[in-house]
């Protein structure tokens, strides 16, 4: 039996690290969910999630994970036989592009190469060309997870804007949300969809839809049969019972843990939690970079400025076998991070940089990976440690 010592270095691309104040939020009894202490509780965190959106608009909570905050966008803006834009950016562009199929819509995809963010020129050439307006949404994928690669959100709005559409800007901003800045009234969102278990430091279990007057205006026009994902019935100005907003029983010891994790990020600051997430994800690059000069693995993300902060998708070529490698990682280390999806299966392992990890976390992940290298006889250039240590400090004197 191999008896792990010591923290789980939980690297994957989520779920993530949970807080130790975050863990103990949770650990609590069961509060009476229609009395005035959880009313007011729920009330201030459905307010105090406002901020991190960056938006003024409502932001509807559920129990679900991201895939319903999916489901929760289309079903209230779109109905069955209604037609979408979704540009590939990965794996869960597909999986959004399906789920849409399923609920009996129908789209469109622009073709990429899973190393570019999304092109607004091929946006607005694709909105251009549909005369009849039959888009009625263009989904978007802020931060893809499987590649690494977070695609410029301003850019697109202003790309539709430019075709003169109307459709709706649906973003799923799951990986991106308290890791990369994104503003949500600023850049022209219309819906953006959000998860709680990656840059919010909590449990896997809530999905977000923050919504403007727009969306919600489409949303009480139209829209597909539904009943637990309506924003209709979950408005808090439109409902003073709270357990409206939930459709039911609050998911409670979820919004503690939420509630918890919202004030550590205003303890810390917006801003400094997206500095933070720079300088672990500049630190990641700058080890792979050195890795790389070994000839064998690059970082998926081509373009610089288009390399997540929160997830490094590291391409290692065709013959990489992941499984061998994380179980080394996990057994022997106690380190875990993600492996390739879709097109990058078998091909690339992706390190994640989001929620609650420092600089020392960081470190130890990257020097537990070369170690497995070695072990593994896998053929990498030296220096990486050398490199990401120089990336921190350098960060630090600024």
């Amino acid at each position: 039996m191999n008896v792990r010592r010591g923290r789980n270095f939980l690297q994957t691309p989520g779920p993530t690290n949970i807080p130790d104040r975050v863990l103990r939020a949770m650990h609590q009894p069961a509060w009476e969910y229609s009395g005035p202490d959880f009313v007011e509780l729920a009330r201030q965190t459905l307010m105090d999630i406002r901020p991190i959106f960056k938006t003024d608009g409502e932001v509807f909570i559920y129990a679900s994970n991201g895939h319903g905050g999916w489901e929760a966008a289309l079903a209230n803006i779109l109905a069955p036989g209604d037609k979408v834009l979704v540009p590939e950016t990965g794996v869960f562009s597909f999986a959004w592009a399906d789920m849409a199929q399923r609920m009996g819509l129908e789209f469109d995809t622009i073709p990429n190469d899973w190393r570019h963010g999304i092109d607004p020129n091929k946006v607005e050439a694709a909105l251009r060309a549909d005369t009849k307006g039959e888009y009625r949404a263009v989904l978007m994928i802020h931060t893809e997870t499987a590649t690494g690669v977070t695609s410029d959100v301003q850019a697109v709005r202003q790309a539709m804007d430019a075709a003169g559409h109307e459709a709706l800007l649906v973003v799923d901003v799951i990986a991106s949300l308290a890791c990369t800045d994104f503003r949500m009234d600023e850049w022209g969102v219309d819906v953006a969809v959000g998860g709680s278990q990656k840059g919010l430091m909590c449990p896997p279990g809530l999905g977000f839809n923050a919504v403007n007057d727009r969306a919600k205006a489409a949303g009480s026009n139209a829209g597909a049969p539904r009943s637990y994902w309506d924003w209709r019935t979950r408005e808090m100005n439109k409902n003073p019972e709270a357990y409206r907003w939930f459709a039911g029983t609050a998911p409670e010891h979820m919004i503690f843990a939420l509630r918890e994790a919202l004030d550590m990020l205003a303890e810390e600051g917006l801003d400094a939690a997206f500095a933070r997430h720079r300088r672990l994800g500049d630190a990641t690059r700058a080890a792979v970079d050195a890795w790389g000069t070994g000839g064998v693995m690059e970082i998926n993300a081509l373009v610089p400025e288009e390399r997540a902060e929160s997830i490094t998708t590291i391409r290692m070529g065709d013959n990489f076998e992941i499984k061998p490698f994380q179980h080394i990682l996990r057994e022997k280390f106690n380190v875990a991070v993600g492996g390739g999806l879709g097109a990058l299966d078998g091909k690339s392992f992706r390190i994640g940089h989001m929620g609650d990890i420092n600089e020392p976390m960081i470190l130890g992940t990257l020097a537990s990976v070369e170690a497995v290298f070695d072990i593994l006889a896998l053929p990498h250039g030296d220096g990486a440690l050398t490199a990401a240590i120089a990336s921190l400090s350098a960060a630090h004197k600024e």
